[in-house]
């Protein structure tokens, strides 16, 4: 598995890939922390890219989701500027061509973003990690692709990623939030109509970075794979019931990861683990073995310094492929399954 590379701005580092031009065939969308813009890449098929579209954001753009916002069927992207301390929202014009940005004040250093109907009004919803501040800030849609002013809940010390998920089997998604420098991750439940109760937090490894929420061991409630940045390996939380989770159970990786995704990569119906390794520039692949359980690590490596990694078939071949923003390469690397 070997990566095919693609130019980007200087510091590539928040990364997507959706289908943002009606065609089938998921995009790449980074945005280049050092550039001040976010990238376009469209599918040119069998997996392989055009040169990059950019469109300007604020100062250090640095995460990127990708949701049709105003119900026009079309994918818009929203952005956090760490040094801007604002999000902004691109709205999709068609062909995966997109508007100059309109933004929403936010707390210092937003960091990453999540989009998502937390209110259940059918309209989605901005959430945003404010490291700085140390908390989350909720923008509810109003309608038309436009928010209204954050509210804020507090999280534990310098988050800088987060996932929005249901669970503990409510319907209402959940805020979860790995702390840095707390060394734990924080679960703020979702209490209706998008507001959230206090956190509670449960113990990492060191230096908590990426954290995706996913049901690991087939038991339907979605458990917590947290990225410790500074013990150089993953913790899996198991769900036990009611958003409530167990110690973590730690599985090496390379060194400094970042990123972590997981999805079933080998077709077996068990989700994996796969991580970013920033100062080791590789991919970790952990196969889940059964239970929540993982394998030992086999790497592939990428570019200097993969700052965050996608997930998804984009040459139809029906094999899940990764895709790496390699921060210290200025370029996108695409490690086609074989």
């Amino acid at each position: 598995m070997a990566q095919t590379t693609y130019a980007a701005g200087t510091g590539p580092f928040g990364l997507a890939v959706v289908d943002v031009n009606s065609d089938s065939k998921p995009d790449i969308i980074v945005t280049n922390v050092n550039s001040n813009n976010v990238g376009v890449l469209l599918n040119t098929g069998n997996g392989t890219f055009a040169t990059q579209t950019t469109y300007l954001t604020g100062t250090k753009p640095d995460s990127v989701a990708v949701v049709d916002i105003n119900n026009d069927s079309k994918p818009d992207l929203i952005v956090t500027n760490l040094n801007s301390n604002y999000i902004n929202v691109l709205l999709n014009i068609g062909s995966g061509t997109f508007t100059a940005q309109t933004t929403y004040s936010t707390g210092s250093g937003p960091y990453d973003v999540e989009v998502i109907d937390v209110n259940n009004d059918n309209k989605p919803d901005i959430v945003v990690l404010n490291s700085g501040s140390n908390n989350v800030g909720v923008f509810l849609n109003i309608g038309n692709g436009t928010f209204a002013p954050q509210t804020t809940y507090s999280t534990g010390s310098t988050p800088f990623t987060l996932a929005v998920v249901d669970v503990n089997n409510d319907g209402n998604p959940d805020i979860i939030a790995p702390n840095s420098v707390s060394n734990n991750v924080s679960v703020l439940l979702n209490v209706g109509n998008g507001t959230f109760a206090p956190q509670t937090t449960y113990l990492t490894g060191s230096g908590p970075y990426g954290v995706a929420v996913v049901d690991v061991n087939s038991d339907s409630k979605p458990d917590i794979i947290v990225a410790n940045s500074g013990s150089s390996n993953v913790g899996v939380l198991l769900n036990t019931g009611s958003g409530t989770f167990t110690a973590q159970t730690t599985y090496p990786t390379g060194s400094l990861p970042l990123n972590v995704v997981v999805v079933d990569v080998n077709n077996d119906g068990k989700p994996d683990i796969i991580t970013g390794n920033y100062n080791s520039n590789n991919v970790s692949v952990l196969l889940n073995t059964g239970n929540g359980t993982f394998t030992a690590q086999t790497m592939y490596a990428t570019g200097t310094n993969p700052r965050n990694v996608a997930v998804v078939d984009v040459n139809n071949d029906g094999k899940i492929d990764i895709i790496v923003a390699n921060q210290g390469s200025g370029n996108v690397g695409v490690l086609l399954a074989c």
